[in-house]
């Protein structure tokens, strides 16, 4: 193909292109499926999930229970907050920090409480769904229920694929992943600070 052909290609494919939706992942399988996917497909959202999954699993079978509803119910009221009252700020740093906070308890392996766990579980889930809330449009009740339920099944997964892990390799490999999420934390809060004076 000649450098012509390549280059009226491109610029058809630019002028022919669809609107683009800055932030809800429309997946044509309905509103449900649309927020199951934004959580997936939300960075902050997803590494935030997984990391309290991977704290609660190391933390036990009863701090893994602790986490799992509040989590998704928290995630659930944040969400229709954020939907009724969008916040005029961005959210974006705050939520970078909560993947920063996660990511470092289970680098190093915190010993949580169920309350403790529960609490922070109930953190994450309004801060995240308020982010959600306030910036999914229009706020659809599937949409909203869709996020919430996906947030209760990750973090019922991750949390019972630690809890089954036996001690060695394998939870070293879980805090390394932490340290991870934690550095990608960071990566993603200098990313939003960088503008601010």
């Amino acid at each position: 193909m000649s450098a012509r052909r390549l280059v009226a290609a491109a610029l058809a494919a630019l002028l022919l292109a669809a609107p683009a939706s800055a932030h809800l992942v429309q997946t044509g399988f309905g509103a449900f499926y649309d927020g199951l996917a934004h959580l997936v497909l939300t960075p902050a959202d997803l590494l935030s999930v997984l990391g309290l999954g991977l704290l609660a699993g190391l933390c036990g079978k009863e701090t893994a229970r602790a986490t799992m509803f509040p989590l998704a119910l928290a995630w659930l009221a944040g969400c229709l907050v954020g939907a009724s009252f969008p916040a005029g700020g961005e959210l974006a740093a705050p939520c970078a920090l909560s993947v920063v906070l996660c990511g470092l308890l289970v680098a190093l392996r915190a010993p949580l409480a169920r309350r403790a766990a529960g609490a922070l579980a109930l953190a994450v889930g309004l801060l995240h769904g308020y982010a959600d809330g306030a910036t999914i449009r229009p706020p659809d009740a599937l949409t909203l229920a869709g996020a919430s339920l996906c947030a209760f099944v990750l973090v019922t997964l991750t949390a019972a694929f630690v809890v089954e892990l036996r001690e060695g390799a394998a939870r070293l490999a879980v805090r390394v992943a932490g340290s991870w999420i934690a550095a990608v934390g960071l990566l993603m809060l200098g990313w939003e600070l960088r503008g601010t004076p």
